[in-house]
């Protein structure tokens, strides 16, 4: 078998991990075998984290969401269901929003929705 000499695609390889650990602590951005192992465990918790921050903003919003609809008399899952009823197309993105910067609008659509809700009897 014929002899390889890596020279330059070894460097290009090191090089491209050294840009990925600038940065690091101590060997992690020096030392080949820790960069290495430290690009690997730093792209399996971005890989991850991408995965769970939708979760946590869902959390956010339900809870923000939450929190106006109690101001405005009712529970979540109250408003949630009364705007199922009226065939409100907003996502909880955008009432989260709404219930952080526009309080008045907000209570207007809490408000018909109250309207909507029959009182449990």
């Amino acid at each position: 078998m014929p002899r390889v000499k890596r020279g330059t695609v070894r460097r290009a390889g090191r090089k491209k991990l050294a840009k990925l650990t600038k940065g690091y602590f101590l060997n992690k951005s020096k030392l080949y075998r820790f960069m290495k192992e430290a690009s690997d465990r730093a792209g399996r918790f971005a890989y991850r984290d991408r995965r769970r921050r939708k979760r946590d903003f869902r959390r956010i919003w339900i809870v923000r969401i939450g929190a106006a609809a109690r101001l405005n008399g009712m529970t979540y899952s109250q408003f949630m269901h009364g705007l199922k009823k009226l065939d409100v197309q907003l996502d909880r993105k955008v009432l989260a929003e709404m219930a952080v910067r526009d309080a008045a609008a907000f209570a207007q659509l809490a408000a018909k929705v109250k309207g909507t809700l029959q009182p449990a009897s």
